[in-house]
């Protein structure tokens, strides 16, 4: 396994442009499958789970070809419903094809999706979803059967505003017949990108980024070309790691507005941020302050996938702070890592109780999931000494190359990999 080497102590400092967003590009890719004929989605990043959808779609009988940060996907051949479950057990996304296979094909036979361990994730949402537009759903062990000769639009209410289920029900409504309404929708960016590339292919569909989405179902679509939005992750990830470092960064290719709570987290911390257009300033010249108390919600509120992250600024900062976890039961994973690396936090039930050191020691720790990883980078970077990070598969999952990225704006950070032993035994 791949490592990642950093020797810390040094600020941030340059120009970067953020990568395409995986979680835009993941459901857009999926949402490819609605259409027969020649898709071309720009600014897509190289990353594992992407690799992981298109070998999935190449599976499905598509062609696909990732160039530079652009994908050209052909579904023309496309001839399978059946999603591999070696493939699907890789990359939780790959729930995403259930709402386009099941309204191309009629039916679709899934596997339960893995990905990181940050707790349970049911796709119970995703179900009865499907099941309300017309779909019978069976499940024998771990398999999973959709099948509908039609699909008929209708009102879902979602009991929890989740990502995944509002995606694949507005992928699956979209050639429905009828008017879909998915009441307590959720509100992401990413919904909103999905909404933009699906309307470009001619499915009629408004509401997205507010609680409510309307679909007038279509008869068919039409390929078209698009490029994914800004990765609001890997924004805040370059954000606190300037922070962290006592740094200065300017980042390109954002979209602010995506990341107000994070910003706003960051300013009470006593971190300069400002904003112009799709550029955002990053200025953090002393120790950060403590936060009383942070809480993970679902958007716009604070982010969960920023919350490990954000904590490594917090364990550097003046005082106490408060982190509550309110999305994932197990998003603390990284805090013994932190911990082996100095910092001070205890964790009661869903909250870190955080209490800032002045620095924190280079260390040997592990990547658990893809932003507790990312956050050991950050605590590496802003840590005496040298630390290597481990399991960095993980951390590929989100980030393209994050050495490189982290590089160009001044950071000591190598990978290592390991040298294939391809020593030959004999026998005399």
């Amino acid at each position: 396994m791949d490592k990642l080497v950093i020797e810390g102590g040094k600020p941030l400092s340059g120009t970067i442009a953020i990568q395409g967003a995986k979680n835009a590009a993941l459901p857009i890719l999926a949402a490819s499958m609605l259409v027969s004929g020649t898709v071309t989605i720009d600014h897509v990043p190289k990353l594992l789970d992407i690799d992981v959808m298109l070998s999935i779609l190449k599976d499905l009988g598509c062609k696909a070809e990732h160039t530079l940060d652009t994908v050209v996907l052909d579904t023309t051949s496309a001839h399978s419903p059946h999603v591999p479950e070696t493939l699907m057990r890789q990359m939780r996304s790959s729930i995403f094809l259930m709402g386009p296979l099941l309204a191309r094909f009629g039916e679709v036979h899934i596997y339960q999706p893995g990905g990181c361990a940050i707790g349970e994730r049911k796709i119970d949402l995703h179900l009865t979803g499907l099941q309300a537009l017309g779909a019978t759903i069976t499940e024998s062990g771990n398999r999973i059967i959709c099948q509908a000769d039609k699909l008929y639009g209708t009102d879902i209410h979602l009991s929890f505003p989740s990502v995944g289920a509002t995606e694949n029900i507005m992928m699956a409504a979209v050639l429905a017949e009828g008017r879909t309404t998915i009441n307590n929708a959720a509100r992401e960016p990413e919904i909103q990108d999905l909404q933009r590339f699906l309307n470009a292919m001619g499915a009629r569909i408004i509401g997205a980024g507010t609680d409510t989405i309307t679909i007038e179902g279509v008869e068919s679509l039409s390929p078209c070309r698009y490029q994914v939005i800004p990765d609001r992750i890997v924004t805040g990830t370059l954000m606190v790691a300037a922070a962290a470092t006592k740094g200065q960064v300017v980042l390109q290719n954002t979209n602010p507005s995506h990341v107000s709570s994070l910003i706003h987290v960051l300013r009470r911390a006593g971190v300069q941020i400002t904003a112009d257009g799709d550029i955002i300033k990053v200025n953090a010249a002393s120790r950060p302050k403590a936060i009383e108390r942070i809480v993970t919600n679902p958007y716009p509120a604070f982010p969960t996938d920023m919350q490990s992250l954000v904590m490594v600024l917090l364990a550097l900062a003046d005082g106490v702070s408060i982190m509550k976890e309110t999305i994932f039961e197990g998003r603390f994973k990284h805090v013994g890592e932190l911990s082996r690396m100095g910092a001070d936090i205890r964790v009661d039930m869903n909250a870190a109780i955080i209490r800032g050191v002045p620095r924190l020691y280079g260390a040997t720790v592990e990547a658990t999931d893809l932003r507790a990883g990312a956050a050991l980078v950050v605590a590496g970077l802003a840590a005496q000494g040298r630390t290597v990070v481990e399991q960095v598969h993980h951390i590929d999952r989100g980030y393209d190359r994050i050495e490189n990225m982290l590089s160009h704006l001044g950071s000591r950070i190598s990978r290592l990999s390991p040298v294939p032993d391809d020593r030959a035994v004999t026998n005399g």
